[in-house]
């Protein structure tokens, strides 16, 4: 299958990415380095993470030029606004030690303040003008929320990065994403945030699911190799997250099976409805308000 998604610029990103969320600043550099030795070419990470710094540092230190590595990151919600968040790219890009972003996206919606979404947006938008980012797009947008956007600004988003495993599939997100043309990315690609710690009562844990563990028996796989590969079949981009070399290593090892279209609808039948991660309809203001530091 072909590595690589097509986004709606023309522009190529590798479908299978490293994320770095709740990756320790001090495990980052290692992380990204083993990830780019095993043969991954894209890095996701955020302001919010507070490791583009070591991110930085990992790719420069795997030697690779920087044209073949395919940097996202994104734009926090203290900075927006059109003149602080090309200031956030500044920022970010400082940190990166890099003087383009792959794919630069906003990171939350933020409905209590979507006059300054637009206006970052917009940001962005210039920014892609410019040349200084190759790639725009957002992140936890839901259908209404990409509507008013859309109506506002006139560059579509290349890509949505969204909360996205078995057992929530966001059927109507993804639906609204490929009519508008827009990529879906799934952070959280092997349910890893259903058992987050400090996250309320107990969540069921999708590596256990007794479903997928008979299908990573069938292809002698596992779990978290069978559900990167549901995501990669159906045309999705997925940054599973790992500090462990072993394990960065077993989330790319996907491309040497396939998976039947049963076996994908099986996967499919399991989606709870069940958000796990944060609403992105609720306003956090206090999370909002977390000032990004300078470079």
């Amino acid at each position: 299958m072909n590595t690589e998604l097509t986004l709606n610029n023309g522009v190529t990103m590798p479908a299978l990415g490293l994320g770095v969320f709740q990756s320790p600043p001090e495990q980052t550099t290692a992380a990204v380095e083993a990830a780019l030795a095993t043969g991954y070419r894209h890095i996701d990470t955020a302001a919010a993470y507070g490791n583009e710094r070591e991110v930085g540092q990992g790719i420069r230190n795997s030697g690779l030029d920087r044209s073949e590595v395919f940097i996202e990151t994104k734009v926090w919600v203290s900075d927006y606004g059109y003149d602080q968040t090309r200031h956030a790219w500044e920022k970010a890009t400082a940190k990166l030690a890099v003087d383009y972003l792959d794919l630069l996206i906003l990171h939350q919606p933020a409905p209590d303040r979507f006059d300054k979404v637009i206006a970052a947006y917009k940001a962005l938008e210039s920014l892609l003008a410019e040349g200084k980012v190759r790639a725009i797009g957002v992140s936890n947008f839901m259908p209404h929320h990409l509507k008013q956007l859309l109506a506002a600004t006139d560059v579509v988003p290349a890509l949505n990065q969204v909360e996205l495993h078995p057992y929530f599939i966001q059927g109507n997100v993804q639906e609204a994403n490929h009519e508008h043309g827009v990529l879906t990315q799934a952070w959280s690609p092997i349910g890893g945030i259903t058992f987050y710690p400090g996250w309320g009562e107990a969540r069921r844990n999708v590596m256990e699911d007794p479903t997928i563990a008979d299908i990573a028996g069938r292809h002698g796989k596992s779990p978290a190799q069978v559900m990167l590969r549901w995501h990669l079949q159906q045309g999705r981009s997925a940054i599973p997250k790992s500090t462990n070399p072993a394990r960065i290593s077993e989330n790319f090892d996907v491309f040497d099976f396939q998976l039947s279209q049963a076996e994908l609808g099986a996967i499919d039948a399991l989606d709870t409805g069940v958000r796990n991660g944060p609403d992105p309809d609720v306003a956090r203001e206090e999370r909002f308000a977390m000032v990004i530091p300078e470079a």
